[in-house]
């Protein structure tokens, strides 16, 4: 779930909600029909996030519906354990997501293309994700 939070961005409700018949790893693309904005959309997938979830299925001896068969309190105490473990409590699995977003405007990707594939339904929340410097700027100005 770290991963593919990171690589597309995906909310942790809507990775539980994801199921392998809404996953083409051909085409590279995840439809998640049910979104906390009530909007359903499709995710494309990187190749480590493609990688992923071939993973997965194959490490899976029953291949469930859904591709994570676990409560959303399980993770939640994985979660905990996990970062405290790391020694880093303050993070939350949503940070994954920002993180995940972050690295999409630093691949170049615009608010619109990184809008499409998170999400966000307005542009003021989505900035809460951009950490444009001035430097940065001044490079690409030439």
């Amino acid at each position: 779930m770290i991963i593919l939070a990171i690589e597309t961005g995906m909310r942790r409700g809507e990775q539980l909600s994801m199921r392998w018949a809404d996953i083409d790893l051909d085409r590279r693309v995840v439809h998640l029909s049910m979104t906390k904005n009530g909007s359903p959309r499709d995710v494309p997938l990187s190749t480590l996030a493609v990688e992923t979830l071939r993973g997965l299925y194959a490490a899976s001896d029953r291949h469930p519906e859904v591709v994570f068969n676990v409560s959303p309190n399980a993770v939640r105490l994985a979660w905990n354990r996990l970062r405290i473990r790391a020694g880093i409590p303050d993070i939350n699995f949503h940070d994954l997501r920002h993180e995940g977003v972050s690295r999409l405007f630093e691949k170049g990707f615009d608010m619109m293309e990184v809008a499409t594939i998170s999400g966000h339904k307005t542009l003021s929340m989505l900035r809460r994700y951009t950490h444009l410097r001035a430097e940065d700027l001044a490079q690409r100005l030439g």
